[in-house]
C-alpha cells in the first residue's frame, strides 16, 4: 500500500523546519533574500536592476543647475545549484518499525540539504574585495587577546571600506571561539552587550559584531580556517525547496520519497565582506603573525 495520506505541503514543511533552524551562513542575519522572487527550475536567473550614483556638485547661486540622466545596469543572480534526496521505505520495514519513519527521514534530509547550501555560501568569502582580505594569522590558544584583536582588525577593515555598522556579523570556527572564551571582554555581559543567543549559531557579541559559530568555516589548508565578517546586504541568496513528492516504487514493494532544492548566491557588495584566515596553535610563545594575501 502506498503512502495514501501523503500531502506534499506537509512533507515540504517537515523538511523546511529543521532546514531553517540549522542555517548559519544562509540565515537572514548573514545574507539577504530580497531578490529571491519566483524560482521554478534550475537555470532560472534573478535579474537585479542597479542605478549609478548621482553626481553631487557644488552649489553656486549665480550658476544654472546641471541635470544628468541616471545610468542603469543589470546584474544577474543565477540559480545554478541543485541538491536532491530520494529515499525508499520498504513495506516490510515500515510494518516492523517501532515508531514514525517520516520524522527522522525528513529531518536528516533537511540537515543534509542545509549543509550543502551553507557550505556553498561559505565558499563565497573569496569574493571579498582584495583590500578586505587580511591574510593568514597564527593565534596562540592561551593568548585570547590575539583572537579579540583579529575581530577588531576586521571591524576596522569594514570601517575603512565605508561598510555600514548596523547588522554586522562575524562567523568563526569552534577552535577560534574557544580562544575567545578566554577573553573576559567577550564573556562579560556588560562588555559583550548580550546575554542570550538571538540567532542560529550566535555565541555572543564582540567588537561590534554578532559572533556566530559554524563548523562550515572554510579550511583552505590543514589547520587553517576562514573567519568571515560582514553585513547581510553584501550577499544575496535565492533558494526554494521546489519539489517534495511520494510515489510507489516500480521495482520493489516500497514507497519512494524525494525532494529537490535549487538555489544560487552572489556577492553584490564585495566591500561588505572582510575575511581573515586563522591558524590556532598551542605554543604560548607563538606571535600573531600575518602572511601575504
Amino acid at each position: 500500500m502506498a503512502i495514501t495520506k501523503f500531502v506534499p505541503e506537509l512533507w515540504a514543511a517537515a523538511v523546511q523546519m529543521p532546514f531553517d533552524r540549522a542555517l548559519v551562513y544562509a540565515q537572514p542575519s548573514v545574507v539577504n533574500r530580497k531578490y529571491e522572487g519566483e524560482i521554478r527550475k534550475m537555470g532560472d536567473t534573478v535579474h537585479v536592476g542597479t542605478i549609478a550614483d548621482p553626481t553631487v556638485r557644488k552649489y553656486d547661486k549665480d550658476t544654472d543647475l546641471q541635470v544628468e540622466d541616471l545610468a542603469d545596469d543589470q546584474l544577474d543572480l543565477k540559480i545554478d545549484q541543485g541538491d536532491y534526496f530520494n529515499f525508499r521505505v520498504n513495506d516490510v520495514d515500515k510494518v516492523q518499525a517501532a515508531g514514525d519513519f517520516q520524522g527522522p527521514a525528513t529531518q536528516r534530509a533537511a540537515f543534509k540539504m542545509k549543509d550543502q547550501l551553507d557550505r556553498f555560501i561559505a565558499g563565497l568569502h573569496a569574493q571579498a574585495m582584495p583590500a578586505n582580505q587580511l591574510g593568514t594569522l597564527e593565534i596562540a590558544k592561551d593568548k585570547p587577546g590575539q583572537a579579540y584583536d583579529t575581530l577588531v582588525e576586521l571591524s576596522v577593515t569594514l570601517d575603512t571600506a565605508d561598510c555600514p555598522t548596523d547588522g554586522r556579523y562575524v562567523i568563526v570556527p569552534p577552535e577560534f571561539h574557544g580562544v575567545l572564551l578566554r577573553d573576559e571582554r567577550f564573556v562579560r555581559v556588560d562588555a559583550a552587550g548580550t546575554d542570550q543567543g538571538l540567532r542560529n549559531g550566535i555565541v555572543g557579541r564582540a567588537a561590534g559584531f554578532d559572533v556566530l559559530k559554524s563548523n562550515n568555516s572554510p579550511a583552505p589548508k590543514a589547520g587553517e580556517r576562514v573567519i568571515q565578517a560582514g553585513i547581510p546586504d553584501a550577499i544575496s541568496v535565492a533558494q526554494q525547496i521546489i519539489e517534495t513528492e511520494a510515489l510507489r516504487s516500480q521495482a520493489r514493494f516500497a514507497d519512494l520519497v524525494r525532494g529537490l532544492n535549487v538555489y544560487g548566491a552572489k556577492v553584490f557588495h564585495p566591500e561588505g565582506i572582510a575575511t581573515a584566515t586563522v591558524k590556532v596553535v598551542d605554543t604560548a610563545s607563538a606571535p600573531a603573525t600575518k602572511t601575504a594575501k
